[in-house]
């Protein structure tokens, strides 16, 4: 236990520092491409010094995504260089095994994964919609997603008069940065799915307890001629539909100017939110609530799913990086140079990465369970280290 202790002790101090250097490395080259992109986007009130600021705030979603990676080329740079001086031979000589190596490195993992927890669900994904809110404030511009009208999101209520339930389908062109939409248009059904309102608002703000007030609003309303009193009936409604006129309508269209409207809705500016940030940039809470949202909605919620196992699997991958890194120890000098192992550390480190997206999008083009397409790369990868750490502790 004595020799375990000082291994620990040893390496957690060869290991942090040098991932302290590689991470900050790492990130430096994200935020210098980041900034040769966003440059692209300069003109009027968004400056170099608005995209500067723009790109720093999303350095914290930078870091929670490079984690994994920097771990994996901090841990096999220490291990080669260990490997090359013999000196992990030497705790091998006095009794290390590979199975204590192991589990002493997920003990070192551990406050790794914590770190990456906190940048993934609360520094990052706050800071990355601010920064978005910047940018938007910066061109005076709004943001929309999805089609090229715009976002389109279900809706349900109760109407306040029958009390039978509508379901709404709602198209926002855009969200600006302080969550007020733009170019708001409502179709409004009834229970049988029969268009009975179509509302168009040029601006829309929420008031807070499920409250929208619509600003400039055009609603029009469709009624049955049978619902309408029977002063306001043309004579044909009566008859059978066998004797009516084919051409004649069999609804009425009203048409109504409102300089505002308070519409109770479902929809919140949270909900709304995933127009500034994607999916994968979410938090899980958040990510949790708008599945929920969805579901009431009987919408598809796949993409939103394998995004929300994503993150909780996640922090959890820097378990597999230290594991696929310990078989370097065991590979002398002889077998290839410091240089050599850590450059096949980063192909390793950026093959994991476009594997984890893409298992999410054929997860999703195949419609896999989202659990499974979250779960899959991080397992295959374990399994390579595993099978790595058997043949080198048997050769």
């Amino acid at each position: 236990m004595r020799i375990l202790a000082v291994y620990e002790r040893y390496f957690a101090r060869l290991i942090y520092g040098v991932f302290a250097f590689i991470l900050f490395a790492v990130l430096a080259l994200f935020i210098f491409f980041d900034m040769l992109s966003e440059l692209e986007s300069v003109q009027g009130n968004y400056t170099s010094l608005v995209a500067f600021v723009h790109v720093m705030l999303q350095a914290p979603t930078r870091v929670y995504e490079v984690l994994p990676i920097a771990v994996l080329i901090s841990a096999i740079y220490v291990f080669s260089q260990l490997a090359s001086q013999s000196e992990y031979t030497i705790f091998r000589v006095a009794g290390l095994n590979t199975r204590q190596a192991l589990f002493s490195l997920f003990k070192l993992a551990v406050p790794l994964a914590v770190v990456t927890f906190i940048f993934g669900e609360f520094i990052g994904p706050a800071a990355e919609q601010y920064a978005q809110k910047i940018k938007l404030e910066a061109i005076g511009a709004t943001v929309s997603s999805g089609f090229r009208s715009g976002v389109w999101v279900k809706d349900r209520d109760r109407d306040a008069t029958s009390g039978n339930e509508i379901t709404r389908f709602v198209n926002v062109q855009g969200l600006k940065a302080d969550q007020s939409i733009t170019g708001i248009t409502i179709y409004e059904f009834d229970k049988d799915y029969r268009l009975r309102v179509i509302r168009v608002a040029k601006e829309g703000r929420y008031q807070g307890g499920q409250q929208w007030q619509l600003n400039d609003v055009n609603e029009t309303r469709f009624a049955e001629l049978r619902d309408l009193p029977a002063s306001q009936q043309p004579a044909q409604a009566g008859q059978p539909a066998a004797q009516r006129d084919a051409l004649a309508p069999d609804f009425r269209a009203e048409q109504a100017l409102f300089p505002n409207m308070v519409m109770h809705s479902e929809l919140t500016p949270q909900i709304l939110s995933v127009l500034l940030v994607t999916p994968e940039r979410m938090s899980t809470l958040d990510l949790f609530r708008y599945i929920r949202h969805l579901r009431d909605n009987k919408q598809d919620t796949q993409r939103y799913e394998i995004a929300f196992w994503k993150k909780v699997v996640y922090p959890l991958t820097l378990f597999v990086m230290v594991a696929l890194a310990l078989p370097f120890a065991y590979l002398h000098a002889r077998a290839g140079a410091v240089g050599v192992k850590v450059f096949g550390g980063i192909m390793l480190g950026l093959s994991f990465h476009l594997s984890n997206t893409l298992f999410s999008h054929v997860g999703l083009l195949h419609t896999w369970p989202p659990i499974v397409s979250a779960l899959v790369p991080g397992t295959l990868y374990l399994t390579i280290a595993l099978t790595s750490l058997r043949w080198v502790d048997r050769h």
